[in-house]
């Protein structure tokens, strides 16, 4: 065995769950399934199964102390479709939703109503679905219950599926029977990487999303096992992962392939990219570390650590003079942190377009990268910024139109009267709005936060307050700014 090997086999041993933790699982989700069942036959209600999905369920990919349930409930689609017949896709989702929507409050919440089980609550992703916890030695379980369409997999490829969670029982039996124990270990290697660089989830913090279960599944299947995948990565970006052997130019022919920074075929849906919202920061952050890992492996690289608090004692630091940081505090616990992260990578957004440039179209504060980073247990919600050039001259010359454009040339002469000739181009001297980046975002930012939050701090780096915006910064600084200037 050498160094490689035996570090991950290490790591295993570690991250690995125990046979108390699966017949623990196991055992709440008979309980599930008995009350379920009971409830149904109470209600007439017909369901083809009930069945876990997910790590914890067919899969078996868990981590230790992942506990979390998706108990996914089957419906067929059959005792449904007269009331579908001749529906646009819009209408359709709509008037599933309302089926869902009631079978979520009158069974499955009414099912959960028990001693075992607490605060049985509706939640939305593109459809209903129920939430429950359930408390046993010091551990909280949450526990998703998910109604979905039961199709065949023939009718989703030829199809596609009718909600967006009907796939995923296949996605559960595709890596129950396409990958062997050993690929299901690297998997767990694989899924322990990601979230030790702080690159796993719609939590990630480098980038919007990081890498999902799925993906670390399939990646393991398309690259037979993780050392493979750890030599190769690097090239994932430039080699789509396709189960129907399409090649990227054909790929990227499909409209909404097109912008997508990484693909990964779902073996399940040819029209999906299971890696579409995965980020590229977070790719090429991986791929650093994966390299680093490579050249000295260590177990330091699986270890969970916190991000650190960047040190902002060093004034003379050039790249932190650059760095500028926004600090909000989420007034509403209710609104899910996806919701207020995705508002904020808009924010990110319009400010980066807008400062860039000019609304001429002219080059303002140079390149702005952006990240979000947050921390949703406290409510805080860091939005923090690089700006290239923070501080730019007060005027700049604005190109007009043609000297042989005699028409638009008058036009603008009469509005701009100290107009020069340079080039065959009319040009004129232009006072700028703003000349300091810090000035320039608070006054854009202003009537721009999302009612939600309140602003705790805006100011350049060095003033930053919150430990959460300490962070941001690092990341920013440390994880993001090295693959981007």
């Amino acid at each position: 065995m050498n160094n490689l090997e035996g570090i991950l086999a290490e790591v295993l041993r570690e991250i690995t769950p125990t046979a108390q933790e699966i017949n623990l699982i196991n055992n709440i989700i008979e309980m599930l399934k008995n009350l379920l069942d009971k409830r149904a036959k109470e209600l007439k209600i017909n369901y083809t199964k009930i069945e876990p999905q997910g790590s914890t369920g067919i899969k078996q990919t868990q981590l230790k102390d992942d506990y979390d349930i998706d108990l996914f409930i089957g419906l067929d689609f059959t005792l449904y479709k007269y009331k579908y017949e001749g529906l646009s896709k819009n209408k359709l989702k709509k008037d599933s939703k309302k089926d869902f929507l009631e079978l979520c409050n009158n069974w499955i919440i009414q099912s959960l109503k028990t001693k075992n089980f607490h605060n049985p609550r509706l939640l939305y992703a593109e459809h209903p679905y129920v939430t429950v916890d359930y408390l046993v030695n010091d551990i909280e379980i949450k526990i998703d219950v998910v109604l979905y369409f039961d199709l065949s997999l023939e009718r989703i490829k030829k199809h596609g599926p009718i909600t967006a969670v009907d796939r995923s029982p296949w996605h559960g039996r595709f890596v129950r029977d396409n990958l062997s124990e050993k690929q299901k270990d690297d998997v767990r290697l694989l899924k322990q990487f990601f979230k030790s660089n702080h690159s796993y989830g719609d939590k990630s913090a480098v980038g919007k999303v990081g890498f999902i279960g799925y993906s670390a599944e399939l990646l393991i299947y398309y690259y037979c096992n993780i050392v493979n995948l750890f030599k190769n990565i690097q090239d994932l970006n430039k080699k789509p992962l396709d189960y129907y052997g399409r090649a990227l130019k054909d790929l990227k022919k499909i409209p909404h392939f097109q912008n997508d920074y990484l693909i990964i075929i779902d073996p399940i849906d040819k029209n999906r990219n299971v890696a579409s919202a995965i980020s590229e920061r977070a790719y090429k952050y991986c791929n650093y570390r994966i390299n680093e890992f490579l050249k000295e492996p260590s177990i330091e690289f699986f270890k969970m650590k916190p991000i650190l608090e960047v040190n902002l004692s060093n004034l003379n630091d050039p790249i932190l003079s650059k760095i500028f940081i926004i600090e909000l505090k989420n007034k509403d616990k209710q609104i899910h942190y996806t919701i207020n992260r995705d508002k904020l990578y808009s924010l990110g957004e319009s400010i980066k377009s807008n400062a860039e440039k000019e609304y001429t179209h002219i080059k303002r504060f140079g390149t702005v990268i952006f990240e979000v980073y947050f921390e949703d247990d406290n409510n805080e919600y860091d939005l923090v910024l690089y700006c290239d050039s923070p501080i730019i001259s007060q005027t700049y010359t604005r190109k007009g139109p043609p000297v042989k454009d005699i028409y638009h040339a008058n036009k603008f002469k009469n509005k701009n009267p100290k107009y020069i000739e340079k080039k065959e181009y009319l040009w004129v001297e232009t006072t700028r709005e703003f000349t300091n980046f810090l000035y320039f975002l608070k006054e854009f930012v202003k009537n721009r936060i999302p009612g939600n939050f309140e602003i705790n701090n805006l100011s350049v780096s060095f003033d930053a307050i919150n430990s959460s915006a300490k962070k941001a910064i690092y990341i920013l600084k440390n994880m993001v700014l090295p693959f981007y200037i």
